[in-house]
């Protein structure tokens, strides 16, 4: 199951990847690419949006894609490790009730 959805999820980014740049080179507008493509007009418009940072012609202090995720990356570890936790804690318990009978 993993690797069928890493492929989806690469398929969605470069599908989604291809709307940007039919956005960016037909002269059409976001929701008309949205309409044709089958995808949210919101979600392209927040992707075309979030291209134009990550070519750096964004605001000042808007975050590129790269930074986004250097921000959420320890987030995902803490997260993470805190799932791991919970399970090892409930581990012990069920240890602890095996070993009193």
């Amino acid at each position: 199951m993993g690797s069928r959805s890493n492929r989806s999820r690469r398929y969605r980014e470069e599908f989604q990847r291809d709307a940007v740049a039919l956005v960016r080179s037909s002269g059409k507008t976001v929701t008309e690419v949205a309409r044709e493509t089958g995808v949210s007009a919101e979600g392209l418009r927040n992707r075309v949006e979030q291209d134009t940072i990550d070519r750096g012609q964004g605001a000042p202090g808007e975050l590129t894609s790269a930074e986004r995720e250097e921000v959420r990356r320890p987030r995902r570890q803490n997260r993470e490790q805190a799932e791991t936790i919970e399970v090892l804690r409930k581990a012990a318990v069920l240890f602890a009730k095996e070993s009193d009978r």
